[in-house]
């Protein structure tokens, strides 16, 4: 058995299969549906930051010492 992934959108119940696929397929295939999962918008602030940081020019996170300096 060969495995061939594509990502495509269902159009009234129809999966496109491209065409780079179709001369090397028989007549019958085993399907396996991965759904997508819309992401969630109730992560926090600190999850949203983690996953898309913010990026500064000359940004320059602080040492230890300056850290802890009184």
């Amino acid at each position: 058995m060969q495995a061939i992934e594509f990502q495509t959108t269902i159009k009234n119940g129809i999966i496109e299969i491209p065409r780079q696929y179709l001369r090397n397929l028989s007549n019958r295939v085993r399907v396996i549906l991965l759904v997508e999962q819309p992401s969630t918008t109730t992560a926090n602030l600190i999850d949203q930051l983690l996953a898309h940081p913010v990026r500064m020019q000359g940004f320059r996170p602080l040492t230890r010492e300056e850290i802890y300096a009184r």
